[in-house]
């Protein structure tokens, strides 16, 4: 368990390969408000009904039962409602598939941490990156009921993924839950079930190019009108042509509503999701879009003449710009954030931050390097023991909503941006940089020096600084060299290879021919230089 492991190779991150904007539904009649209701709950009942038969499928599914699913949803709703359900169903169960696996890679870390700490002795220490034994047997004790727990929790997450079984809650398993605590959610019963119900309806529509603005089943114009194709059993709702209903409001993107003119209004494709904000009491509807593939930088071109290395922390970002040859230049910046209140003001504090980050990186007109974080391993209790403030503090850290905004602010922006691999950042780079960068004026934090490191890596320099020059006597005798040959290399005891020319300035060419001959140095009989050698009388009188 010990010893370190292998950095992987930096890479230039691609850009976003879709865009999502959100615009409000204001002005909505009550009759608008209850036929949007009753499409999303009949719509929303039968992608449960849907997704119930693709789970008792498991992994006995095929094209054949997919279509037959598709079929009987037609007939109740339309072909292009059914086509949605069915595909949404099939993205949840694969995203419950991929979160079974990655439960079960849980536990057996957990397991192989506690088997590990249990082999070794009470109060033993860890050794290069490994655990050490626990503190007290009270604590072995617990340690080991609770490997015995981990165990039999792994034998039924793998009897769950070999049969093709997941467990799946429409609506959210933590707000299934809050149902028996509404005390300590801070709801009453009828706003449960009034965000219950809202939380499963279904009111989305893939787009298709080609099709009248992008879209046949929830269509919304250069202008912004909004009409929805009811399903079979509400034709009778319709106050248009062909079974459709149009809202009484008008809909403005603010963001990005010229692209998406651009788009509807060739007929390409757009898909929209409506849903309803039971705190706000608002309608919104989100309209996406994929884009063109772009082909990326090369790594050559963004390390070309220096970037930004960009350390992330809990509550701010530590950025410094290093040239071509990885030297810092000029001063550290830091731009902070909070992650406190609700998902809004989070996000709008992390969108701040990140914008300062970038505008401040394209006027220096360079590339940005960052950390590629994944916490998913890094947080359970097993790792960090007690450290509860610790894994509170990873666990609050948004590195993968962090690195989605970055990505997709930075292409808008065209700032390339580089991930590193985030091993031993910050611990190499207090150690070979923090000290050197402090001076009188300047304090050098540890994330700072973390920032300088990351930008090295990405810049495929080592992280610590150059060869310092031997002492000048050639010894060790006022500590050892920061860069040695390891015991493993061949020759390393040897003498040094004779280099053409003179050695100093004050030897002419041609002399310390045998300097590299370790019988020669100071032994009586051999000669270290060309000319014969001979000790002249001591001047013992005038």
């Amino acid at each position: 368990m010990g010893g370190l492991r292998e950095v992987v190779a930096s890479f230039v991150v691609r850009g976003p390969s879709g865009v999502a904007v959100r615009s409000s539904l204001k002005g909505l009649t009550v009759q608008d408000e209850t036929v949007l209701r009753l499409v999303g709950s009949l719509l929303g009942s039968l992608a449960s009904r849907d997704l119930k038969a693709r789970c008792a499928a498991g992994l006995d599914h095929d094209g054949e039962q997919w279509a037959r699913r598709k079929r009987a949803l037609t007939g109740v709703s339309s072909s292009r409602w059914a086509g949605g359900i069915t595909r949404s169903t099939h993205e949840q169960w694969a995203l419950a598939r991929r979160g079974q696996l990655a439960h079960i890679q849980g536990l057996q870390a957990g397991i192989e941490t506690i088997t590990h700490r249990l082999s070794q002795p009470i109060g033993a220490k860890g050794f290069k990156g490994a655990p050490g034994g626990y503190r007290s047997r009270r604590e072995r004790f617990a340690k080991t009921w609770r490997l015995h727990v981990l165990q039999d929790r792994l034998e039924q997450v793998r009897a769950d993924w070999e049969a093709g079984r997941v467990r799946v809650v429409r609506g959210g398993k933590k707000l299934l839950r809050n149902r028996h605590h509404l005390e300590a959610a801070g709801l009453s019963e009828e706003q449960w079930r009034l965000r219950w119900e809202a939380e499963r309806w279904f009111l989305q529509a893939d787009g298709e190019s080609g099709k009248r603005y992008g879209n046949e089943t929830i269509r919304i114009t250069p202008g912004g009108e909004v009409s929805i194709k009811l399903p079979a059993p509400l034709a009778g709702l319709a106050n248009a042509p062909h079974g459709r209903y149009v809202l009484a409001c008008r809909v403005v993107f603010r963001h990005r509503g010229e692209q998406w003119a651009d788009r509807v209004a060739v007929n390409r494709a757009v898909a929209y999701r409506m849903h309803y904000d039971t705190g706000r009491s608002r309608w919104y509807v989100t309209a996406s879009w994929q884009n063109p593939p772009v082909r990326a930088v090369p790594l050559q071109a963004a390390r070309a003449s220096g970037l930004v290395g960009v350390d992330m922390n809990a509550d701010h970002l530590a950025a410094w710009c290093l040239d071509g040859h990885g030297n810092p230049v000029g001063e550290p910046r830091r731009f902070d954030y909070t992650l406190t209140g609700g998902a809004q003001h989070r996000d709008a504090q992390v969108r701040h931050a990140l914008i300062r980050l970038l505008h401040w990186t394209a006027r220096h007109g360079l590339a940005l390097a960052i950390e590629d974080l994944d916490f998913a391993a890094e947080k359970t209790r097993e790792k960090h023991g007690r450290r509860k403030r610790f894994r509170k503090l990873i666990s609050g850290m948004p590195t993968a909503h962090l690195r989605a905004r970055l990505v997709s602010m930075a292409a808008e922006l065209g700032v390339t941006v580089v991930a590193v691999d985030p091993a031993y950042t910050s611990r190499w780079g207090a150690q070979h940089w923090q000290k050197p960068l402090t001076t009188k004026a300047r304090k050098t934090t540890r994330h700072d020096a973390a920032a300088v490191a990351i930008g090295r890596r990405a810049l495929g320099h080592p992280i610590r600084r150059r060869t310092a020059p031997p002492p000048p006597h050639r010894s060790d005798a006022v500590g050892h060299r920061t860069a040695q040959a390891p015991p493993g290399v061949l020759g390393r005891e040897g003498p040094r290879p004779r280099l053409p020319g003179p050695r100093t300035r004050s030897v002419p060419p041609g002399r310390g021919a045998k300097a590299g001959d370790q019988c020669a140095h100071n032994r009586s009989g051999h000669t270290a230089e060309h000319e014969p050698w001979h000790q002249d009388l001591l001047p013992l009188s005038l």
